[in-house]
């Protein structure tokens, strides 16, 4: 059983119910009268008992003390638990204390003093105290609190409402705490806060995260060692709409020529400061229709000065375009308001610090670092290029390296993104000319000390085009669209290797496909392959092509990493093209239903294409390839063709000379025939000549072979053979020093060109004129003169003047 005497003078009221939300398994038993609830007043003297063996599961107890400090004297001092011998239940203890609205009172903590929590928080010992202000009929909470922090003292005006809550099983007899009276505050309240050594406290103004109290004043006050360095971090604000005055802080920072200093909420506060400062929070008259909500939650942190705080680092931006720097603390923009350690600032000035710091370009900025080290800073920058008119950008190419004003920073860069802005019909090449690209995949991973990674925006959505490191095999990749690179560190290594950056980029004219890689492989290597947004697969309807180079004197083997693309269509046709870059080369294509091809051996530049269909759901075209190379093996069968047609040419060639020479001492000399109306000018470019094709006679020949112009040796044979003409061909192969488009692949989606695009133009007629002999008439070497005067001096017809009249006649 348990008795509990309370005495008239102490005005205690001891309250015992049922914990909400718990059915009634147990009662209380008074002079054997069960009962749910008990409530012992003033003078009552009761004893009582429960029914079942743990009632610390169904009840809670409070205990309230009233104290009238208006009607008569207040009882300062240490504030004691009172009655003894309570039953062990969750237990809370209330003291109301009634002052006057012009009186203060303080309430002192003993140590280790308290530490404020966010309203629905618990305290690790499930111990806490709840402050609440009493302003006549008002009441503001002043905070949750926890024991073992920084807050030693609590000033109220008026009246205070003071909650212990202890757990069933604590061990506390003490409250740990005492009143003390004090004169006017001549505001809500004030916190004091003493903070040794490096350490960290996080406060909320009164009612948060409600609102603060209309037109109200308040004020922390910190007490710190002259020899640390404290700086305040706004976490989280919201403002209420005033009517008259304006919302603010006050910062009184002893030693200050401008006292008190008024910041608002929304600017960045104060760091570095040297010893203890005040501040202060106030409010404003509300709007009565639309009052809104002015809450604060903010940290204050602690740590010794820095020893290189003096040092300033000058950061050169001013020539850089479209551009910003962040230089930001480790775990930023995350937070903890509730750690102890000290943390890394940057500082703008002495006083203007925070976690983070953001430098745009076109300035020159200098910073310092209040950090104990350095190692746990970072840096991201981002840069954004665009091409508005091709004709002005399209000469330019862009390095995409990192400023020597940012390498040359003691603080780790973990990534630079480059932002690629191309409008429509436009596209982007990325080149890396000396290291080259190689593409991380599986099998060759990257193990560098940074990395790239490439994401293409198609209307669709993002194309993750892959992640590359320098120290590969491809020169350069083509992409529509807008890009993104983004450029990421690892370790410290990229700091030695930032000298070496060798990416560039330029904006080309349209491609058919979403990507084209152009690929010049080390012949030592085994290259590995893979199709952009790896695992996820090519979005719907896109085409990708690589472009490979086969060394000379070298064949490529060009093998699948699966045997099929592995997946079904719901819409068109999934395509893979297979073709060496050479004339009439033929072409190798695979449908998606379709076996992939087994390992081939390219002589060849060569190109692969894939295309995608639209798959249903949940298949994804995903494919890998790679390319070995081997030494040309030549055949024995086409060394032996290859000697014996040289002994046939030359067998043929001697017995010619011999003809030729027992012919030639029966015959006359050659004679060559002048034809004075010919051009003699040396055969150049169109605009060099004065005449026009059909005009210009430079591409006729005038030589003649006395044992060939009238066929009388012919005639020794049959009497009857025509002579000879023989005719230069225009050469029909591919032409060009530029690489060789995609084959033209029949299951493509028409592409219609825009009108800002330009068909590439085709090949003038004196790229490729036929230059043709003199072709002698029977029976013009006897009139050779009259034909002069009946064809006005021309001696010769070209076969193919000749066919084109014959033709006409026909």
């Amino acid at each position: 059983s348990f008795t509990i005497s309370l005495r008239t003078v102490d005005n205690i009221i001891v309250t015992i119910k049922l914990r909400p939300g718990v059915s009634q398994g147990c009662q209380i038993r008074v002079k054997s009268l069960p009962r749910s609830d008990l409530k012992i007043k003033p003078g009552e003297n009761v004893t009582f008992t429960f029914t079942c063996k743990t009632p610390e599961e169904y009840f809670i107890m409070e205990i309230q003390k009233n104290i009238d400090c208006v009607s008569g004297p207040c009882p300062f001092g240490d504030v004691h638990l009172y009655p003894p011998g309570l039953p062990r239940l969750n237990r809370t203890f209330i003291w109301d204390v009634k002052a006057s609205t012009k009186a203060g009172l303080e309430l002192q903590f003993a140590t280790p003093w308290l530490r404020q929590i966010e309203p629905g928080g618990t305290c690790p010992d499930f111990i806490s105290y709840n402050i609440n202000s009493c302003i006549d009929t008002a009441t503001v909470d002043i905070g949750t609190f926890c024991r073992n922090g920084s807050v030693s003292r609590v000033k109220l005006q008026g009246g205070v409402i003071m909650a212990l809550h202890l757990p069933w099983n604590s061990s506390l007899t003490t409250s740990g705490f005492n009143i003390a009276n004090r004169s006017s505050i001549k505001r809500l309240c004030i916190i004091e806060s003493t903070l040794k050594g490096e350490s960290s406290v996080t406060l909320m103004s009164p009612n948060y995260p409600r609102g603060f109290p209309e037109d109200e004043l308040m004020t922390w006050q910190f007490h710190v060692p002259s020899n640390m360095r404290a700086s305040v971090f706004f976490h989280n604000y919201s403002l209420s709409n005033c009517e008259r005055k304006e919302e603010r802080v006050e910062y009184y920072i002893p030693g200050s020529v401008s006292n008190p200093e008024v910041f608002k909420l929304s600017d960045s506060q104060p760091a570095n400061i040297a010893g203890s400062f005040n501040l202060s929070l106030q409010g404003c008259d509300q709007d009565a229709q639309n009052p809104g909500i002015l809450r604060l939650l903010f940290q204050v942190i602690v740590q010794h000065p820095q020893i290189d705080e003096n040092i300033t680092h000058l950061v050169d931006l001013s020539r850089e375009w479209d551009m910003t720097v962040t230089i930001y603390s480790e775990g930023w923009p995350s937070w903890s308001p509730f750690i102890s350690e000290p943390i890394c600032l940057i500082c703008k000035d002495p006083r203007t610090c925070d976690r983070a710091l953001t430098l745009a370009s076109g300035a020159i900025y200098k910073i310092s670092f209040l950090c104990n080290d350095l190692a746990r800073l970072r840096i991201t920058a981002e840069k954004n290029i665009s091409c508005v008119d091709f004709w002005r950008c399209r000469r330019k190419i862009y390095a995409l390296s990192v400023p020597k004003a940012i390498t040359q920073l003691p603080i780790r860069l973990h990534k630079f993104i480059w932002k690629l802005l191309a409008p429509e019909l436009i596209n982007v090449e990325i080149m890396s000319p000396s290291l080259k690209l190689q593409q991380h995949v599986p099998e060759q991973r990257c193990n560098t000390s940074y990395s790239y990674s490439i994401v293409s925006a198609t209307p669709e959505g993002d194309l993750n085009v892959g992640l590359f490191c320098p120290g590969g095999s491809i020169e350069k990749i083509q992409m529509r669209n807008n890009i993104t690179i983004s450029l990421k560190t690892f370790g410290k290594g990229f700091f030695n290797e930032s000298n070496h950056q060798d990416l560039k980029m330029s904006f080309v004219q349209h491609i058919e496909d979403e990507c084209t890689f152009t690929v010049s492989p080390d012949p030592k290597a085994k290259l590995y392959l893979e199709t952009p947004n790896w695992p996820y697969g090519l979005p719907p309807y896109v085409s990708i092509s690589w472009y490979i180079k086969v060394p000379s004197k070298q064949v490529a083997r060009l093998g699948f990493s699966k045997d099929r693309m592995g997946i079904a269509c719901e819409t068109g046709r999934a395509y893979l093209n297979i073709q060496e870059q050479k004339f009439r080369a033929e072409e190798t294509v695979r449908r998606e239903d379709e076996l992939l091809p087994e390992p081939l051996d390219m002589y060849h530049n060569f190109w692969v294409n894939i295309s995608n269909c639209k798959p249903v759901d949940k298949t994804h075209l995903t494919l890998q390839f790679w390319v070995t190379f081997a030494e040309k093996k030549i055949d024995l069968a086409v060394i032996i063709a290859v000697v014996s047609g040289t002994g046939l040419l030359v067998a043929i060639g001697l017995t010619v000379c011999c003809v030729r020479k027992k012919k030639k001492k029966s015959q006359n000399p050659m004679v060559g025939v002048y034809n004075a109306n010919v051009n003699t000018q040396m055969p150049g470019k169109q605009g060099l000549f004065k005449k026009g094709r059909r005009n210009n006679e430079s591409h006729v020949y005038a030589v003649i072979d006395d044992a060939m112009v009238y066929g009388h040796l012919l005639k020794e044979s049959n009497g009857s053979v025509t002579p000879e003409v023989d005719v230069y061909r225009p050469f029909d192969g591919p032409v060009g020093s530029l690489p060789p488009s995609p084959p033209p692949l029949s299951f493509r989606k028409d592409i219609k060109l825009s009108p800002g695009v330009e068909e590439p133009p085709p090949l003038t007629e004196t790229d490729h004129d036929a230059y043709t002999f003199a072709h002698q008439k029977s029976g013009e070497s006897q009139n050779n003169g009259d034909a002069n005067e009946k064809n006005n001096g021309d001696t010769s017809t070209s076969l193919l003047e000749k066919k084109e009249r014959d033709s006409l006649e026909e």
